[in-house]
């Protein structure tokens, strides 16, 4: 198994092909030619960014259709790949758009969503580099909290001093300049600092005044629910002002941002204002730009369920609709300009990968134009026995380390032998053959019910190793596979 920690990016050169998927190798079992696809397809993005001159901005992205029944990886395929990157990436139902009689959301959504995602990441990656200067001023506030000044003095008071509280005193994070006039070398100051840093104060109450999450232009007087609630735009129906709301809180700042007191340990006002701190030393603009360049540049998009807006020859009624769709979604697919709170954006470089099990419609029965704009189609393998047990074993985050490390947490040491994982693979592989087929998560519901008493007790049985056999999950689980009605409830 890879000793690489399961969050690590890759810078985009050293991604090659082979390297992208040995690294999916990690997570999903198989499906060896939707892993080429999707790695040359990333890398094919990082050599369009090599290509100089006006001919760079002609080359257009490989967008790739994914075939195959579900739970075989065609999502984990994806998504890993944005997050080998780092890229941003959104997950689409794209069925979702024909519900309630296709006024559902604009399909636009799609890409300010993305864009969303790309700040969000922007805006961590900033945050955690100014993150030790905001501790610092975070804890500095604490300390002018725990040590107030005497009124016009500018030196700590003694009743501060002696007993180290706070007794009602609130300072905002605002008046961080003020405090900066105040002496920081005192003997009691320093004190205080050192029993800080060590970790001795973190029990101790204090007050302070935190700018609440989701302020802006939410709740202001005369706008209900805030601009993002159901009176305008934010995901109403009818769709068209999805970004209303954004943007016009962009345009006006910061007006109706509110702050809040509230009662907590040191340790947790410590984090608070440091998150504070840290959002107010980004760069807003900085954010906004490189957002939209990666969403751009770098951005991933998974249409999923694609096959359900497929559409019949003398289309009537629903697959009206569905139709409809596909026309919608294909200038985003084909390049157009969105607009978004962060500026506009295009959509011409983002990656777009579909899926569908195509079980009732196949790909030829989407809309010439749109196929037309996903050149690579793969088709994926359905998941046998022996896939099932390398997913149980073999892969990064299986679910037996999930559901060993969630009944660790009692003191419960739960060990599968080699039979178990066998015998599991077995019931979830005759599970799919006898009822519907959902692939890999079969294996979820297979396991929740092996476990399902373990869990019920484990929190009275103290520390214990359970070893989990063949014998076991037979017990378990044998007599549900005999029982075809109680098997299609329960597994």
């Amino acid at each position: 198994m890879s000793d690489t920690p399961i969050s690590k990016t890759f810078d985009a050169r050293e991604l090659t092909p082979r390297r992208a998927v040995k690294e999916l190798d990690r997570f999903v079992i198989g499906q060896h030619k939707a892993k080429r696809a999707v790695a040359i397809a990333l890398r094919n993005r990082w050599r369009r960014q090599q290509v100089e001159g006006d001919l760079r901005d002609e080359i257009s992205p490989k967008n790739i259709i994914m075939v195959g029944p579900t739970g075989v990886g065609k999502t984990e395929i994806a998504r890993r790949l944005a997050k080998l990157t780092g890229a941003p990436f959104v997950k689409i139902e794209v069925s979702k758009f024909t519900e309630v009689g296709y006024v559902g959301r604009d399909v636009d959504s799609v890409i300010r969503d993305l864009v969303e995602m790309a700040a969000k990441l922007v805006r961590e990656e900033k945050e955690r580099d100014v993150w030790e200067a905001a501790r610092a001023e975070a804890d500095e506030a604490i300390l002018d909290i725990l040590l107030p000044p005497s009124p016009g003095t500018g030196t700590s008071s003694g009743k501060g001093e002696a007993g180290y509280g706070n007794h009602g005193y609130t300072q905002r994070p605002d008046d961080a300049a003020k405090a900066s006039a105040k002496p920081k070398n005192s003997a009691s100051r320093d004190k205080l600092r050192k029993l800080l840093a060590e970790g001795k104060l973190d029990l101790r109450e204090v007050e302070v005044e935190i700018e609440e999450e989701g302020g802006g232009l939410q709740g202001l007087p005369g706008l209900p629910g805030g601009l993002g609630g159901p009176g305008l735009g934010g995901g109403s129906p009818g769709g068209g002002m999805d970004g209303l709301s954004d943007q016009l809180g962009e345009l006006l700042g910061g007006l109706g941002k509110r702050t809040k007191k509230t009662k907590t340990t040191v340790a947790e006002a410590r984090e608070l204002l440091a998150q504070q701190k840290a959002r107010s030393l980004v760069d807003r603009d900085e954010v906004r730009r490189e957002a939209v360049r990666r969403a751009e540049e770098l951005g991933v998009v998974f249409l999923d369920e694609i096959d359900k807006i497929c559409s019949r020859e003398n289309a009537r009624g629903a697959d009206v609709s569905r139709e409809g769709v596909q026309r919608d979604l294909l200038p985003l697919v084909e390049g157009s300009t969105v607009s978004t709170k962060y500026g506009p954006v295009r959509s011409d470089h983002v990656l777009f990968i579909a899926a569908g099990a195509f079980h009732m419609a196949k790909v030829s029965d989407l809309i010439p134009e749109l196929q037309g704009r996903f050149p690579i189609r793969v088709e994926l393998d359905s998941l046998g026995e022996a896939e099932f047990v390398q997913i149980l074993r073999d892969t990064d985050n299986s679910l037996l380390k999930q559901y060993a490390a969630l009944l660790g947490t009692e003191g419960v040491t739960v060990e599968f032998g080699a039979d178990a994982i066998a015998e599991l693979a077995k019931v979830a592989a005759t599970a799919n053959d006898q009822l519907e087929n959902i692939g890999a998560r079969r294996l979820h519901t297979v396991l929740e019910q092996v476990l399902d008493e373990l869990s019920f007790e484990a929190s009275e049985v103290g520390n214990a190793t359970v070893q989990i056999t063949a014998s076991y999950v037979r017990e378990r689980i044998g007599g549900l596979l005999e029982d075809r009605d109680l098997s299609r409830h329960i597994l």
